[in-house]
């Protein structure tokens, strides 16, 4: 496997849980960095990450993911894949869900690197995300206050589709 992290940003342990999950289904391979205590220079690392992170409000990204952002778009992401995942409340804020994960998408589009891992529209119901491009999401949808029961489903699915791109 590809030297692998998952950084993520965890507010309430859900996206913690869903990156344990991850990792989980790789192995425990992956180094799993909460981005409070990430650099930029850490990211320079690893040829394949996973970065994720919840959305809160209306389509707010999460705090830690706040303080680093700007960072991450000064980082050098040239030949790295890397594959999006975010929590949002699809009931709640049907205008916003996983918008956090469209921010950080927007932050790396054009870095150089290749994100992978899209995941197509058809199993959630929502009404706008910043996350959806052309049909598809841009990463791992997760949606724990209403749609737990197909976490594990929906990772384990995803981390199958992305095999390929971490050996």
């Amino acid at each position: 496997m590809k030297k692998t992290a998952i950084v993520y940003g965890s507010s309430t342990g859900n996206t913690q849980a869903v990156a344990e999950m991850i990792n989980s289904q790789l192995d425990n391979q992956a180094d799993l960095i909460n981005v409070d205590e990430a650099s930029a220079s850490d990211l320079a690392n690893y040829d394949f990450l996973f970065l994720g992170t919840s959305t809160w409000g209306l389509g707010d990204l999460q705090d830690d993911w706040e303080g680093f952002i700007t960072e991450l778009q000064r980082v050098d992401l040239g030949g790295k894949q890397i594959a999006l995942f975010g929590l949002g409340d699809a009931d709640a804020y049907p205008d916003t869900f996983v918008d956090g994960m469209g921010t950080i998408y927007k932050a790396i589009a054009g870095k150089g690197c290749e994100v992978v891992g899209m995941v197509s529209v058809d199993d959630y119901s929502y009404d706008a995300s910043t996350a959806e491009l052309e049909g598809q999401l841009v990463g791992l949808a997760i949606d724990e206050d209403n749609e737990s029961d197909k976490t594990q489903s929906r990772v384990e699915s995803w981390i199958g589709d992305l095999r390929p791109h971490l050996d």
